[in-house]
C-alpha cells in the first residue's frame, strides 16, 4: 500500500510540474550581447532587436505613436484600400484575430497602408465602416510612404537582405509585437490555419510573465 501511495503521489507532482510549464514563444529578430558590471560583478545581458519609434495618423484622425502602443500586445501588416489581391483576403482573416481580441484591453491591431497619397484618412474610415471595425481596437494608419517602407523594413526578421516592398508589402504577412515591442511571429494573413495559429500564439504570449507585469 506504502508503494501504491507513494507512486500515486510521483505521478501527481510530475503532472503538477507538467501543468506549470510555462510554454513561451521564440523571440525573433537580431540580438547583441551587453556586458555590464553590476554590484562589482560582470554580467552579461541579451538586447533584442525592437521596432523603433514611429508616428502616423489613424481613421479617426488621431496621431498614432509607438508609444501609443505602450503596455500592449499588437499584430501588424501593410496593405492599401485599392489592392485587388490579396489584402481583400489579409482583412478578411484579420478580421477573425479582431473577434477574437475585441474585449481584450491589451491587444491591438495595426495596419499600414502603404499607399498614403489615396488612403486619406477619410478613405481609411470608410474602409473601416466597410470592413465593420470601430473603436481603438483596429488602427488603420496613415503616414510617409518612405517612413511607412522604413518602418516595414524594421519587421524584416529573417532575411534582412530582402526588400521590405517584397516581404512585407506584398507577401501579406501578420507580424506578432510583444509588450516589449520585440518581434515574436510572422505569419501568412493569406491562409486560414496560419491566423489560427496567430490567435493561439497571442493567448501564449499574453500567459507570459514580462507580458502581464510589462508596462
Amino acid at each position: 500500500m506504502k508503494k501504491l501511495i507513494g507512486a500515486a503521489v510521483i505521478i501527481l507532482l510530475w503532472n503538477a510540474c507538467k501543468f506549470n510549464e510555462q510554454k513561451t514563444l521564440p523571440i525573433a529578430g537580431n540580438r547583441d550581447a551587453v556586458t555590464e558590471t553590476v554590484d562589482g560583478k560582470t554580467v552579461t545581458d541579451t538586447v533584442y532587436q525592437t521596432i523603433p519609434a514611429f508616428k502616423f495618423v489613424n481613421q479617426y484622425g488621431d496621431s498614432i505613436t509607438n508609444k501609443t502602443l505602450d503596455g500592449n500586445i499588437y499584430v501588424a501588416d501593410f496593405f492599401f484600400t485599392t489592392c485587388p489581391s490579396i489584402c481583400p483576403i489579409m482583412h478578411r482573416n484579420m478580421l477573425t484575430v479582431y473577434n477574437a481580441f475585441k474585449d481584450v484591453a491589451d491587444v491591438k491591431i495595426i495596419s499600414h497602408t502603404i499607399d498614403p497619397q489615396h488612403d486619406s484618412v477619410a478613405v481609411l474610415k470608410k474602409y473601416a465602416d466597410k470592413l465593420g471595425i470601430a473603436g481603438s481596437k483596429w488602427w488603420l494608419l496613415q503616414g510617409k510612404k518612405e517612413d511607412t517602407y522604413k518602418l516595414a523594413a524594421s519587421y524584416l526578421v529573417s532575411s534582412p537582405q530582402v526588400d521590405a516592398k517584397e516581404k512585407y508589402v506584398h507577401d501579406g504577412y501578420f507580424i506578432l509585437i510583444d509588450k516589449q515591442k520585440r518581434i515574436r511571429g510572422q505569419y501568412d494573413g493569406t491562409v486560414p490555419e496560419q491566423v489560427t495559429k496567430l490567435i493561439e500564439d497571442i493567448k501564449t504570449l499574453k500567459a507570459e510573465p514580462d507580458q502581464t507585469t510589462a508596462k
